[in-house]
């Protein structure tokens, strides 16, 4: 699913290149707008006593995003397992890649801070995402 991202001033370092940690900020938007899409706001999986936590990031940068850029934020879901997803995102700006990533994300019960199996409809949702050609992902 991609999302449209302006870089503002505050994204960017002295040099007016993204600062490498403020990538995780966009990914993080990919992957919550790719939820509330599916008809999961972060504030109803709270009442749900549910929440998405990172447990891994592997991330390649590419080539530098700059203050001003816009930038797309590509979000698709690679597997899914009854506790965790995995998530390929892509960075790019005008077609080319700039930043690839995989995030490993936990679904935990935020109160004790454990995982916790995944409700079955975000399940199903994922898993039937997962298996749609890429060109048919939902934008």
């Amino acid at each position: 699913m991609p999302l449209s991202i302006r870089v503002y001033y505050e994204d960017t370092d002295a040099a007016g290149i993204v600062y490498y940690a403020n990538y995780m900020r966009f990914l993080e938007r990919g992957r919550t707008e790719l939820l509330r899409h599916l008809g999961h706001e972060q504030s109803a999986l709270a009442t749900r006593q549910i929440a998405f936590a990172v447990r891994s990031v592997h991330a390649e940068y590419l080539k530098p995003a700059k203050l001003d850029d816009l930038i797309v934020v590509e979000t698709v879901v690679e597997s899914v397992g009854r506790a965790q997803v995995m998530f390929a995102q892509q960075v790019t700006r005008d077609g080319e890649q700039l930043l690839d990533a995989r995030i490993r994300v936990a679904c935990i019960d935020p109160t004790r801070g454990k995982p916790v199996p995944m409700p079955r409809d975000i399940y199903q949702q994922l898993k039937a995402l997962m298996a749609q050609p890429k060109a048919e992902l939902p934008e």
